[in-house]
């Protein structure tokens, strides 16, 4: 890189940084206010509210906005640059447009790449601190499934419980059947199933186990302890429990839930696309602010900045338009991710072609 390509890529990353950590300031102000006396009606200590909420907060924070703020400042000191006719004269010394965009590549590429750190890898790690927080001091994020809950634990495998108590992890009215071809080859039944957290394992009162297949066979008894393949989370919801799991986590969930049969992975599949695709928006976003703010207007700046944040609103409702069509199975998981990308790459396109030469 040349100095002049440093010089665009600090004033890239300079004014991103700037800029959203002057929001950072004011959003962690705003919401302190709101949550303060959350904190002070459940005891929360000082140490507690900075180091397990607030610092885990920033990277959340950063990486939710980090597309926003990208195309915000690169059209913030692009158009900067060419109201001071700097573009006119870096283009007239026989630099192409193309090789202008070179740092404005090296910065979106070096933000993508954090982008993809913290989304699937950092703030998994963080939020598991930050939602351990705030399930203790702000809101039960463990909800149950209420009562007489059905689940799907494998293939041809269905449990039901009349209802789960998460505090003492204990299932009443338990059921397990297992059909081969839709015929019942098994099943186990119990009025009580608690787990063993130590052991790993299930304890069932006055229970009956009935095999159909290959040969029929009755047995009851008062206690048994068992291993199943199921988990007390199987029988409870935790609320957004992805944020907690990083890229590989994810994959390994989305993989198992399907080997099970188990039909409640559509919201995984989604977080999973859009943590993949986020990271290129920022690249599409910096080539479309740089297109779009590398020539001198008469609106200068400020009609640069609102076309800009207009284009930036539009991106996250196309975003939020597909998320919530991929929820009602109208698209799959893989287009409400990509779909806005591919709209606005189009849209790059066009401005690009528009750019002064």
């Amino acid at each position: 890189m040349r100095k002049l390509d440093w010089y665009i890529f600090k004033k890239f990353i300079g004014t991103f940084f700037f800029a959203i950590s002057l929001l950072i300031v004011v959003v962690i102000v705003f919401d302190v206010s709101e949550n303060v006396d959350s904190f002070i009606k459940n005891h929360a200590s000082f140490y507690e509210v900075v180091f397990h909420f607030y610092i885990p907060f920033i990277p959340y924070f950063i990486n939710l906005f980090i597309y926003l703020f990208t195309f915000i400042s690169v059209i913030f000191f692009t158009s900067k640059m060419a109201g001071h006719t700097e573009i006119i004269a870096i283009l007239s010394s026989g630099i192409s447009f193309r090789r202008f965009l070179w740092p404005y590549m090296m910065a979106a590429l070096l933000l993508a790449g954090g982008s993809f750190y913290l989304g699937n890898f950092l703030i998994p790690k963080m939020d598991t601190v930050r939602r351990t927080f705030k399930n203790q001091y702000m809101e039960n994020l463990k909800k149950s499934s209420g009562s007489n809950i059905h689940v799907q634990i494998g293939k041809g495998t269905y449990a039901y419980m009349a209802n789960y108590d998460l505090k003492r992890a204990t299932g009443y009215k338990f059921t397990l059947e297992k059909f081969d071809n839709h015929e019942l080859t098994y099943k186990l039944s119990s009025d009580k199933i608690v787990y063993d957290t130590i052991g790993n394992k299930w304890s069932l009162v006055n229970y009956v186990e009935h095999r159909f297949k290959p040969e029929e066979m009755l047995r009851k008894g008062k206690t048994m302890d068992t291993t199943l393949m199921m988990k007390p989370t199987d029988f409870y919801f935790v609320k957004e429990d992805f944020e907690e799991m990083n890229l590989i986590a994810l994959n390994r969930y989305i993989r198992e839930s399907r080997e099970k049969g188990a039909d409640n992975i559509l919201p995984y599949e989604i977080e999973k696309h859009k943590r993949l695709a986020s990271p290129a928006a920022i690249i599409i976003l910096t080539v479309i602010g740089a297109a779009l703010s590398s020539r001198k207007t008469r609106g200068g700046m400020g009609l640069n900045l609102g076309i800009g944040i207009t284009i930036t609103f539009a991106y996250i409702i196309f975003m939020e338009f597909f998320r919530v069509f991929a929820i009602a199975g109208i698209v799959s998981p893989v287009m409400a991710g990509w779909l806005p990308n591919i709209i606005f790459a189009t849209i790059g396109i066009y401005f690009l072609a528009k750019a002064p030469k």
